[in-house]
């Protein structure tokens, strides 16, 4: 499964991603980013199961399980690069800035901003195809749903 997977992603030309496939890049780029600064805490793998239930309506278990998929698949994966543009051919620009804003809420998830983060953060939105001030707007939504 996930061989086939990373072959799409690694292509030359890679298709446009059927929507589980989708899912798996995005939940690896959620997975990619909380464990960035060294630490993947339990913190942060709830924000994902989160994430990953209410953007795809999933149960508690299927989102635990499709988040476990996406822990091995980003394992695998050599750069974040593959990611991001699978992510960026299958979902419309109007709902990658909601993207942007689930990479910066599991990236708040511990209340602090790190250096890697904040490198991996600058380099994902413009993969995204998101600009600085739509990034920046983003991060600052959730922390104004945090408060």
């Amino acid at each position: 499964m996930f061989a086939d997977l990373l072959r799409r992603l690694t292509a030359p030309d890679p298709e446009t991603l059927p929507d589980p496939d989708a899912r798996r890049a995005l939940g690896a780029l959620l997975v990619r980013i909380a464990r960035s600064d060294g630490t993947y805490d339990t913190a942060e793998v709830a924000r994902i199961d989160r994430i990953l239930a209410s953007r795809y309506g999933l149960t508690p278990g299927d989102a635990a399980a499709l988040r476990q998929d996406c822990e091995a698949l980003e394992n695998e994966a050599p750069d974040t690069v593959r990611f991001t543009r699978a992510i960026k051919d299958s979902v419309p620009y109007e709902e990658r800035t909601a993207v942007m804003e689930a990479l910066w809420d599991v990236v708040l998830t511990d209340g602090q901003r790190d250096d890697e983060e904040d490198s991996l953060m600058r380099m994902v939105a413009p993969l995204l195809g998101i600009s600085d001030p739509d990034s920046a707007r983003a991060r600052q939504a959730v922390e104004a749903r945090r408060r």
